[in-house]
């Protein structure tokens, strides 16, 4: 009795807290073992945050086809809260526990380990392939592929405001809200200057951090910022409608991430792309249920339909996006169109310590010929892996997780000072 009202008392103080724990009746999907098997999910925000609900609608639909029951915790900090939320979902019977941001990742681990009968998987994290740990895993997604689309819309939309007068081409400039100097993000935001650059040539871009996944006063400011600027165009890897919100106000097109915007701006929003994680979840679901296992470290495509674009505003895009947007999408999935491909982009700019600490090395006109990426984790992120290859970086091939982390030209970085931050 005394551990029942413990229990009772400990969900109580979660719910004051913010941590919303929800669950889902259905036939219960049954494992090796022949018994019923839940699943969690730990959310370092909650349905107001774009990238957490991307999360749980993908969460929620994948245990509902698959008829399993589960369980969300929303508003996790990146700390000891996290583990302490694993553990309780293993204590309601999760056979799996997956967890939605980076920083929850070293919790992860110490539940995995303290729990090794539990599978634990950190989504965007990078360290499953070097921990040697049975139940600990890793998923991503190659969203650049997709962050390149969006940004051929982004160069459609350009090129239009030049030939209707709006801008001329030197005023073809873009701006980027981003969150936190990592690789996930610079890789974001370099497919997406990459994609928009295929189309209009003259694009530049400026991108400023806010120092937070989710901050929509910073983000709105940041937003302002780069439109005071001179900016025409707007994107993000932010979690808050900050972004898109000052630019309807300002009347500055703009391509959202993790979901449609258009309720809410319908005079600025063009098309958004976004990480589609019901595959995954399926997968690894259906991998204990069938084979008692799945991958230590996945990624999804746009052959698993992992990476996906929104519908395109047609008020705002350019005539034509659609079909370009087909058009460039036919061409990545044969191969014959790289994101990352070198000839395209140019190094002037060297931070030293990234060049010696990752064996980068250009040619005489800029381009790229080596990348020691640092594909295995270690806290100094030292590079490992050859990623330059064939002529294109090789990106999301050898991990899950985006180890881009190089700063081109035509793209300037407001406020900060760059460092390869993985």
């Amino acid at each position: 009795m005394k551990k029942v009202i413990v229990l009772i008392l400990s969900l109580a103080m979660m719910f004051a807290c913010g941590a919303l724990l929800t669950s889902c009746g259905g036939s219960g999907g049954e494992g090796e073992s022949g018994q019923a098997m839940q699943v969690g999910l730990v959310c370092l925000h909650d349905e107001n945050s774009g990238y957490d609900l991307n999360f749980i609608n993908g969460f929620k639909e994948a245990c509902e086809e698959e008829g399993i029951e589960y369980q969300i915790k929303t508003n996790i900090p990146e700390g000891q809260e996290c583990y302490d939320a694993a553990a309780e979902l293993v204590d309601s019977g999760c056979g799996i526990v997956f967890s939605d941001s980076y920083g929850h990742q070293p919790y992860m681990i110490q539940a995995a380990t303290d729990f090794p009968d539990v599978q634990f998987v950190s989504c965007t994290g990078d360290r499953a392939k070097t921990e040697g740990l049975d139940n600990f895993h890793n998923a991503f997604a190659t969203i650049y592929e997709g962050r390149y689309l969006a940004g051929v819309a982004a160069g459609m939309k350009l090129n239009e405001m030049i030939d209707e007068g709006k801008i001329t081409k030197d005023q073809a400039k873009m701006g980027y809200v981003g969150a936190l100097t990592y690789a996930e993000v610079i890789s974001g935001y370099t497919s997406f200057y990459l994609g928009a650059k295929s189309i209009c040539p003259d694009v530049t871009m400026e991108v400023t951090f806010t120092g937070s996944w989710l901050n929509e006063t910073a983000e709105k400011e940041a937003a302002n910022k780069l439109i005071d600027n001179g900016c025409v165009l707007i994107s993000q890897h932010a979690d808050s409608m900050g972004a898109p919100t000052a630019c309807e106000k300002a009347g500055v097109p703009d391509v959202s991430y993790n979901g449609s915007t258009i309720d809410a701006c319908p005079n600025t929003y063009i098309i958004s792309s976004r990480i589609n994680w019901t595959p995954y979840y399926k997968y690894a679901i259906e991998g204990m249920m069938n084979e008692g296992s799945f991958d230590t470290d996945w990624t999804g495509t746009r052959e698993t339909e992992s990476v996906l674009l929104t519908e395109i505003n047609d008020k705002v895009a350019a005539k034509g996006t659609q079909e370009k947007i087909d058009e460039v999408a036919a061409k990545l999935d044969s191969g014959e169109i790289k994101v990352f491909d070198t000839s395209t982009f140019t190094v002037s700019t060297i931070d030293e310590k990234t060049f010696t600490n990752l064996g980068a090395k250009t040619d005489a006109d800029g381009h790229l010929t080596s990348y020691m990426a640092d594909v295995e984790y270690d806290e100094k992120f030292t590079g490992d892996t050859e990623a330059v290859k064939d002529g294109y970086f090789h990106e999301s091939e050898f991990r899950s997780a985006p180890y881009f982390n190089v700063q081109i030209d035509g793209i300037k970085l407001l406020d900060t000072k760059f460092e390869a931050i993985d």
